[in-house]
C-alpha cells in the first residue's frame, strides 16, 4: 500500500520552491519507506518512484528493551540485534544507494531518488519490541532496576543518492527538502503513543564511528526523555521559578548581545559557540524566534535554514587546516512532545571529536567516568576560527 501527498508553497525564497511530494510504501519485511521528491517528473506526479522491494527479507522483529540506572535515573537501551548490523560495506553493497539494474538490491527500490526516509533495519528502538512476548517489569526481580520494552522508532534519512557527497554540498532546494522531511517526520513520530522526544541527527566521519559512509542522518523517537533534555528542563524550571522568564530564550538573547562568540547572524537564525563549550570544536545554530521544533518553523525560517545550515557545515569543514571533511555529530534538539514542552526550544548542537588536524579528543577519566569536561581550548578561540574561515565563503 502506498500513497502520495504534496506540501504546497506559500512564499518561495529565491528560486527555491518549497513543494515536496511525499510517497509512502513498505519494504518486503514490513518496514515503512517514504520518498520526498522535489524534482520532476515525480514532483508533479507525472511519474512515481519504484515502490516494490524485490528482496525477500524476513519480518523485522527487534527485541529492543531499556533499563533504568537506579543511581542516576537514566535509561539505557539494550539492542543486541545491532551487533550484526552492516559495517563499512564495499561500494557495490552500499545499502543506502539507489537500486541499480544488474547490482545488488538496496534498502531503496528506486534506481534514483531525491530524499528518502525509512525505518532502520537494525533499530535501537522499535514499535514492535516485545509485542508478542512478555518482558518482566524489573531486572531479576530487583524493584530498584525497572525495565520496559524499547518501543520507540528509529529512521534513516538519505540526503542524496550520491554516495560520496556531503550535506554541505547539497543544493539549496535539496537542503530545503530535507528540512521538510525533518518537519514531516517530527509531526508523525510525535503523534505516536508513548513517544516523549524526537531527535534528528547526523554522524559524519569514521572518527565518530559511522558504519556507512553514504551521506545520511537518523531520527530517533525516544520513549523517554534523554539525560540532556532532562537537565535542560531541570535548569529551565528552576530559572522560571526564580525569574518568571524562559532560560533558553534569555541565553540566546544574551549571546546575541555579547557577540563575543557569535559566528554569524542572518535575518532568522544565528550561530554561536556556547560560553561553556565542552568540545574543541562546538557550535550552536538557533532560530531567533522561540520555536519548539521543525514543524513550528515558518516558511521564511525554513527557507533561510536551507542556506545558513550548509554554510555553517562548510565553515566546520575548513576549521582544521589540511582536513578536507571534519568528522562531526550534528544533533537537532527539539522540545519534548509532552511534559516540559513549554520549556523546549529548537537548536542545533554540532561538535567534533577532533581537537587538531592530527589529534582526536579522547574522553578520559574525568569526562567519561564523572562527566566533568575539560576543554582543550576556549569558546572564544573556537568562534574566532569559525569567523576566520567564513571569510572564504
Amino acid at each position: 500500500m502506498s500513497h502520495t501527498e504534496k506540501r504546497p508553497a506559500s512564499e518561495p525564497a529565491g528560486d527555491v520552491t518549497p513543494i515536496v511530494r511525499k510517497t509512502v510504501t513498505t519494504l518486503s519485511d514490513g518496514r515503512e519507506l517514504i520518498y520526498f521528491d522535489d524534482s520532476e517528473p515525480y514532483l508533479s506526479g507525472g511519474d512515481t518512484r519504484e515502490l516494490h522491494d524485490g528482496r525477500d527479507l524476513p519480518k523485522s522483529t527487534p527485541l529492543s528493551s531499556m533499563r533504568r540506572d537506579p543511581l542516576t535515573g537514566d535509561w539505557t537501551a539494550l539492542a543486541a540485534h545491532r551487533m550484526n548490523r552492516t559495517f563499512m560495506p564495499p561500494a557495490n553493497e552500499n545499502p543506502l544507494g539507489p537500486t541499480k539494474p544488474g547490482q545488488l538490491p538496496t534498502e531503496i527500490p528506486a534506481d534514483d531518488y531525491d530524499v528518502v526516509v525509512f525505518e532502520n533495519r537494525f533499530p535501537s528502538f522499535a514499535r514492535s519490541a516485545y509485542l508478542d512476548e512478555e518482558l518482566p517489569s524489573t531486572v531479576d526481580g530487583m524493584e530498584l532496576v525497572p525495565q520496559a520494552p524499547g518501543r520507540g522508532r528509529c529512521e534513516v534519512v538519505c540526503f542524496s543518492p550520491n554516495p560520496t557527497g556531503s550535506f554541505c554540498e547539497l543544493s539549496e532546494r535539496r537542503a530545503r527538502t530535507i528540512i521538510e522531511a525533518w518537519a514531516d517526520r517530527t509531526s508523525a513520530l510525535s503523534a505516536l503513543d508513548g513517544i516523549e522526544q524526537v531527535f534528528c541527527f547526523e554522524n559524519r566521519g569514521e572518527e565518530i564511528g559511522v558504519t556507512l559512509q553514504h551521506p545520511h542522518g537518523q531520527i530517533y523517537a525516544y520513549p523517554f526523555l534523554p539525560p540532556r533534555t532532562e537537565a535542560i528542563l531541570r535548569q529551565s524550571r528552576a530559572y522560571f521559578e526564580r525569574t518568571g522568564r524562559q532560560l533558553q530564550h534569555d541565553v540566546v538573547m544574551a549571546e546575541l548581545d555579547a557577540r563575543t562568540r557569535v559566528v554569524f547572524e542572518s535575518e532568522c537564525w544565528f550561530a554561536y559557540v556556547p560560553a561553556a563549550a565542552k568540545w574543541p570544536l562546538e557550535v550552536m545554530l538557533v532560530p531567533k524566534r522561540d520555536v519548539p521544533d521543525f514543524p513550528a518553523l515558518s516558511e521564511e525560517e525554513r527557507a533561510e535554514l536551507a542556506v545558513v545550515y550548509p554554510r555553517l557545515l562548510r565553515q566546520v569543514d575548513r576549521f582544521f587546516p589540511g582536513i578536507e571533511k571534519t568528522a562531526y555529530i550534528a544533533g537537532w534538539n527539539q522540545a519534548p512532545v509532552n511534559e516540559g514542552r513549554e520549556f523546549g526550544r529548537l537548536h542545533l548542537q554540532l561538535f567534533s571529536l577532533r581537537r587538531s588536524s592530527d589529534k582526536m579528543k579522547f574522553l578520559a577519566g574525568s569526562e567519561s567516568a564523572m562527566a566533568v569536561w575539560i576543554n582543550d581550548t576556549t569558546p572564544e578561540r573556537i568562534a574566532e576560527r569559525l569567523r576566520e574561515v567564513a571569510e572564504h565563503e
